[in-house]
């Protein structure tokens, strides 16, 4: 055993010790019975809520210390013993293009023999659009008219149209990565290889084990775009999915009690599983999960990998979300009442108590209200729910806390910790405990409905949605309990209160997460973009160019190139993105251009030129591990979240739409008549200008002549820049430049054979003034420039520009102010690259 599980297991058992403790306690001695029996009642039921959410825990705590010696390893089989597989791609009503990139995906799935890989498109809303798309792909199609039983009768329907001895199901949504059958297909023959010496080789007879009877393996549900906990909390950098808790640990702990999770998706099965429990159940609105338990029944095991082999779309609206987990909600409690998971002796022990802590999960919710309002109803309404004193917490409660909070860290790997559980519990609450009520009471749902994916948003501008008024009423009666119980105290009798203090403000952090995202964000883009980093080459008429791309999207490509490029905004420009399995060739327009700190980043709006290229850049897009958090940023604290929020709220978002790289110059230049001035930048269409002399008119055409010979005709705009000196110079002859294949040469000849945008944030060395430009300006002066050079210095040896200390920052602000005030004669490059930093 390694030494990090060993010190995890240790705390787990002490955790589970000192909980116990402290639960005996508070069952046997603190319940209120002298109070009358109200109290005595929300005394209970906040004793059983502590009871009910410390049994899931320690559940989750016993799986996760099994989970290790529960892993099956995909073997590695020869090609030929692949077998035929039917992809199922279920849809009801989903878009064409949302099913466009499923149905591409499937497509460019690897297999030893692709003729074994029959796709089909299982539609029960029987559409012809859908029809046509499967034609265009070359693919099954299944229609399936009138929706009888939802989704299990739609792949019902396709069972009985089928022959393959596997079948991968997908929801319409869920993207496939080309590996999926090869990371998937070879679990099932774990019972004829077997790995000896770092080998896989087929059993031998005598060695075939017939008890690995495998009949279902679940990926896990994974998504490319932010839910509505990273979206609407502007935590899209800092917290994975919300559903990643599930599937990549809680699902995969469950291996160990074979009572693993079938999510609908991302999933390959064996058929004759499921033609021994009669196809998919259908009296359930959770069909897939009900179809899991019904194997284990009957003998399967069910494996849930933690490797991610496809992607989908969560839901983007609170409203879609809300109805997700109530079907959920009752769903689960519906398939766990019709195949009697907890009690049927059909499956082991360990396996119904998963399914005892399945259904208490739901009641999660109803736990987190009695937590909310219990210090509320002490502080506030004076209820003596707990009888005992200040002291008796501190031993039985402090320490059991403590541990229990550090046990949540060793149980989620940093995918969820105890925070963000409650503050999740606290966003559903209101809306799941009627319907696990009603549904624990068999008063049914049993309408399906499909969750609704499409790309759209319910922020409607600054107010608040109609689901955030229970979390405001809690809010408030918080502040309320927090004021009248904090009134009139102090010194000693403040710390004995600070246990209901430490609650009060404990849940008034989670109400106010909830509120933030009630309160929504708004979405500025219409399709998600990817992190990609991956060639790309750019050809604008004659010149070509190679960058990197930045990130992806079906609609748009940002790439970075280390030097600045000329490509118009108003032109179409030919990109070619590679990858070492795709090729997209695209055409787009510039959208706008900034600088970074190491090199120049430019957005396009793009479009493939053809239905090949179409096919292949979707595959660039979403043939990838998606690049949403996959762990928690545990440096971010409540106070930071809080505070990010409000900011992200009161501010206005800037948004840089400059269409041509700016570069900076600062070049005194002489044209052939004489005239001159000091060419400050250059965008390529335009210089900035200052101290023009010139005995010439406004309209006359200016030619300087670069040292390599290349002339650039100049016209003066009598525009000015901000209100500013510098007045703007066309380049008449631009169009000229391009036709030469030019453009790329001003750059370096303008620049003295710099190769700018190499290193754009390295500091020039001061130049020391001359005697006579010294004896101008003075020792003050010079003293300036010696701290002027010290700070760079110091700037060029740490080497981390973006890294510097506020004193740095502030320091290089103040001397920046004098040198623009007292107009100190030094090297002005310096003082241009001194003002990108005072900022």
């Amino acid at each position: 055993m390694k030494k990090e599980e060993r010190n995890r297991n240790i705390i787990f058992f002490i955790t589970i010790i000192l909980m116990t403790i402290y639960l005996g306690w508070r069952l046997l001695f603190t319940l209120p019975f002298e109070e009358g029996a109200l109290n005595v009642i929300f005394g209970a039921l906040l004793i059983l809520a502590e009871i009910t959410t410390v049994f899931t825990t320690f559940e989750l705590f016993f799986q996760k210390m099994r989970m290790d010696h529960y892993r099956l390893e995909c073997p590695e089989i020869p090609g030929d013993c692949y077998p035929d597989v039917d992809v199922f791609i279920a849809t009801h009503n989903e878009s064409v293009d949302l099913l466009y990139k499923t149905v591409n995906a499937c497509t460019f799935m690897s297999y030893p023999d692709k003729s074994k890989v029959h796709i089909y498109l299982c539609d029960d809303g029987n559409r012809e659009e859908i029809k046509k798309l499967a034609d265009d792909f070359q693919i099954g199609y299944l229609g399936f008219s009138g929706n009888k039983h939802a989704k299990s009768g739609n792949y019902n329907y396709a069972l009985e149209h089928t022959s393959s001895p596997l079948v991968a199901t997908f929801d319409a949504d869920m993207i496939p990565q080309h590996t999926f059958l090869l990371k998937t297909v070879p679990y099932f023959f774990l019972k004829d290889f077997i790995k000896e010496n770092g080998t896989w080789r087929p059993r031998r007879e005598g060695e075939m084990d017939y008890h690995l009877k495998l009949g279902l393996i679940q990926t896990p549900q994974s998504f490319y775009n932010p839910d509505l906990f990273q979206f609407n909390l502007y935590a899209e950098g800092n917290i994975p999915n919300e559903q990643d808790f599930f599937s990549k640990e809680i699902n995969t702990m469950r291996n160990s009690s074979n009572a693993i999770a079938y999510t609908g998706s991302n999933t390959i099965i064996l058929r004759k599983a499921m033609e021994e429990i009669g196809g998919f159940p259908v009296q359930t609105i959770t069909e897939d999960f009900e179809t899991s338990i019904r194997l284990q029944k009957s003998g399967y095991i069910t494996y849930a990998t933690d490797e991610i082999q496809a992607a989908g779309l969560t839901t983007t609206t609170i409203k879609s979300m809300l109805m997700q987990r109530i079907r959920w909600a009752r769903g689960i409690i519906q398939s766990l009442q019709n195949t009697h998971a907890i009690f049927t002796p059909k499956l082991p022990l360990l396996s119904r108590i998963t399914y005892l802590n399945s259904y208490l999960y739901w009641w999660s919710f109803f736990n987190r209200l009695v937590f909310i309002l219990s210090p509320i109803l002490f502080a506030l309404f004076d209820f003596q729910i707990v009888n005992t004193g200040f002291v008796e917490i501190i031993i039985f409660w402090l320490p059991a806390y403590f541990f229990y909070s550090i046990s949540m860290r060793y149980l989620s790997s940093n995918i969820r910790n105890q925070r963000w559980s409650q503050i999740i519990d606290t966003i559903f609450m209101p809306y799941l405990i009627v319907p696990v009520v009603l549904e624990s009471l068999h008063i049914r749902q049993k309408k399906f409905k499909v969750t609704n994916k499409k790309e759209e948003t319910d922020y409607k501008g600054l107010h608040f949605s109609l689901f955030v008024i229970p979390h405001v009423v809690l809010l408030l009666l918080s502040a309320a309990a927090m004021v009248r119980f904090l009134n009139g105290k102090y010194g000693w009798a403040l710390f004995y209160s600070s246990i209901i203090i430490f609650w009060i403000i404990h849940n008034m952090v989670s109400l106010l997460y909830a509120m933030f995202f009630m309160l929504g964000r708004p979405a500025y883009r219409s399709n998600e973009r990817i992190r990609a980093n991956e060639q790309i080459h750019i050809q604008y008429h004659k010149t070509n160019h190679e960058a990197r791309t930045v990130d992806v999207s079906e609609n748009g490509v940002a790439f970075k190139a280390k030097t600045p490029m000329y490509l118009p905004e108003d032109e179409t420009i030919k990109l070619v993105i590679s990858t070492p399995l795709y090729n997209a060739c695209l055409i787009g327009k510039i959208a706008y251009v900034k600088e970074h700190r190491d090199g120049w980043q430019y957005s396009a709006t793009v479009t493939p030129v053809d239905e090949a290229n179409k096919r292949q850049y979707m595959q660039i897009i979403y043939d990838r591990s998606h690049t949403l958090p996959v762990q928690m940023d545990m440096w971010i604290t409540a106070y930071d979240d809080i505070l990010r929020n409000i900011q992200k709220r009161i501010s206005q978002p800037f948004y840089d739409r400059r269409k041509q790289p700016r570069i900076m110059l600062d070049k005194l230049v002489v044209f052939t008549d004489g005239s001159s001035c000091r060419l400050l930048s250059f965008n390529y269409l335009y210089f900035s200008a200052v101290d023009f002399r010139t005995e010439k008119g406004i309209e006359e055409i200016y030619t300087f002549t670069t040292p390599a010979g290349t002339s650039l005709l100049l016209k003066r705009t009598g525009k000015y820049i901000n209100n500013s000196e510098e007045e703007l110079l066309e380049v008449v002859n631009i169009k000229d430049l391009v036709a030469g294949v030019l453009i790329d040469k001003i750059l370096t000849e303008i620049t003295d054979g710099k190769k700018y945008g190499m290193i754009p944030h390295e500091l020039p060395p001061v130049q020391t003034p001359s005697s006579e430009i010294a004896s101008y300006i003075g020792d003050t002066a010079l003293g300036q420039a010696d701290e002027i050079d010290d700070i760079i210095k110091r700037l060029q040896g740490e080497q981390v520009i973006y890294e510097l200390t506020d004193k740095d920052t502030d320091e290089i602000d103040e001397l920046v102010r004098r040198i623009q005030g007292d107009l100190i004669a030094f090297d002005p490059e310096l003082l241009i690259e001194l003002s990108k930093y005072a900022v």
